[in-house]
């Protein structure tokens, strides 16, 4: 991240990006994952996260517990309050539910000034906005992002640090059909864990255990059924719901070699 603000500032470049790495280090797999990119394990049939996403939903109270220790970040323009819906000017003095960095669930606020600015966090789900600006909370470089038609930074709350996760591949026996799915949120967006495991067992028993090439039409096929089909109202899944309209990558990496298939 320190790499991409020097390059930002030497060669004019802006930018960022998402990250999500696996290393194989001395019989153990290290997942780290910085953005909405996800992977996950399938052993045996059986599905194993070996990572989440970090949106602004995940990571509320991060976020609400920086923007309270550093109310400056927020510009006089976001509140780090969250209410069920925005508050209307009308509402002052009236009592609402609210959630602030320490709370799970919600409790009663009598509505103030402060409250009528718009939320650090808006939205539900992949509608789900920091600062009204950005749906992901964690990754790389972009340095540059502000605010639409303000001075206000993103930065500060866009964190680089990755979550890790470690799968020791030594506890257990791997046969070629035990992978790891890495794929970017373009596939997880129309694609659940099981829907993904369903497609890997699919696909890799028409093909021999020693044929190196199944893996990679495991990846091919999750990247084409995630996209869909061209039809007149876009893309288009199997059952007719809307196919991703992100970018798709998939890795799909063996744990076990043929030698120990049984």
């Amino acid at each position: 991240d320190d790499q991409i603000e020097r390059e930002r500032a030497a060669q004019h470049l802006a930018g960022g990006c998402c990250a999500l790495a696996a290393i194989y280090l001395m019989g153990k797999f290290y997942v780290a994952n910085a953005g909405d990119s996800r992977a996950i394990i399938i052993r045996n049939g059986e599905i194993i996260p070996m990572s989440r996403e970090f949106t602004p939903e995940t990571e509320r109270q991060r976020l609400q517990f920086l923007a309270l220790l550093r109310p400056e970040l927020l510009g006089k323009e976001f509140t780090h309050l969250e209410f069920p819906r925005r508050i209307q000017p009308k509402e002052l003095g009236k009592k609402m539910l609210y959630r602030d960095q320490n709370m799970n669930g919600w409790a009663y606020k009598k509505i103030e000034e402060d409250d009528l600015k718009f939320p650090l966090i808006y939205g539900e789900g992949k509608k789900a906005r920091m600062m009204a600006t950005i749906g992901v909370t964690r990754g790389l470089g972009d340095h540059d992002l502000k605010v639409f038609s303000s001075n206000i930074h993103i930065k500060p709350f866009l964190s680089c640090f990755p979550e890790v996760r470690v799968y020791d591949l030594t506890q257990y026996e791997h046969c070629p059909d035990d992978v790891l799915v890495l794929g970017t949120d373009g596939l997880w967006d129309v694609t659940n864990d099981k829907e993904v495991a369903g497609v890997v067992m699919e696909v890799l028993t028409s093909y021999e255990p020693n044929d190196p090439c199944r893996y990679t039409m495991v990846a091919q096929e999750l990247v084409v059924r995630s996209r869909g089909v061209l039809k007149e109202r876009g893309w288009r899944l199997a059952n007719d719901k809307l196919g991703s309209g992100d970018d798709i990558s998939v890795f799909v990496i063996p744990l076990g070699g043929p030698g120990n298939y049984t």
